[in-house]
């Protein structure tokens, strides 16, 4: 009897804590989630806490047990985002094998991306909300530049060997081009859809991806424009 009481015990603590760990990563998916069409609804700025966690059934108390602030769920988001694309475009980029086919996998993806209209939302008011807020602006820009750096570090610059650097200013330099490519695009588009049809966008994407795979990894001085002043260099990537 004592032998089948302790197997019982025993077998009962592991789904237990099982239990209890998918039910946190359940909350926090439904938190993201919602987090997602408040942001989409309300804004970035506007968007409160009690509405995030009402729209996923739960309390302000159950959203601050995963995440820190709008912020924190903000990147959440993002992390979220940027392991789909790269599922996403592993395997045809696997499959490309002239520097052509890599840029069309390219275009292809940012152009799904730009029709997302409630994530091109969300990113450019994100980094509006950053633009407005100093204080705050270097430690965010730093963060998403780090994720950048990580998901290009996991396997996505050696499908492309243009943008297989080793100096992360150089990488840096090229997830700002994207970013700006991207931004650029999106705004315009959202602002006035006529202007910019699906031709148009793949034209500009095909020429503003070329160009970002051209800057080869001996263009780093050009890079790190510099300055010098009372005998000291200072790089403006810096």
């Amino acid at each position: 009897m004592h032998d089948a009481k302790t197997s019982a015990e025993i077998g009962q603590g592991p789904v237990a804590v099982l239990s209890k760990q998918q039910r946190a990563h359940a909350t926090r998916k439904q938190l993201v989630d919602a987090s997602r069409d408040i942001f989409a609804r309300d804004g970035f700025e506007l968007a409160r806490l009690e509405d995030i966690a009402a729209a996923a059934g739960k309390t302000r108390g159950a959203f601050y047990a995963h995440f820190r602030d709008k912020e924190d769920v903000f990147l959440a988001i993002f992390e979220e985002d940027m392991a789909r694309d790269q599922e996403r475009i592993r395997v045809p980029l696997r499959a490309a094998t002239s520097r052509q086919e890599r840029v069309e996998v390219l275009v292809q993806h940012l152009a799904t991306l730009l029709n997302d209209r409630r994530r091109m939302l969300l990113n450019l008011e994100f980094k509006a909300y950053a633009i407005r807020h100093p204080h705050r602006q270097k430690r965010l820009v730093a963060l998403i530049s780090a994720m950048c750096l990580c998901c290009a570090d996991t396997g996505i610059d050696y499908l492309v060997p243009e943008l297989r650097h080793e100096d992360p200013a150089i990488k840096r330099a090229q997830a700002a081009q994207f970013g700006a490519l991207v931004d650029g695009l999106a705004i315009n588009r959202l602002f006035d859809p006529a202007s910019l049809d699906s031709e148009r966008i793949l034209h500009q994407l095909r020429a503003g991806v070329g160009a970002i795979l051209d800057l080869p990894a001996s263009t780093e001085a050009n890079l790190r424009v510099t300055k010098k002043t009372g005998g000291s260099t200072k790089s403006l990537s810096e």
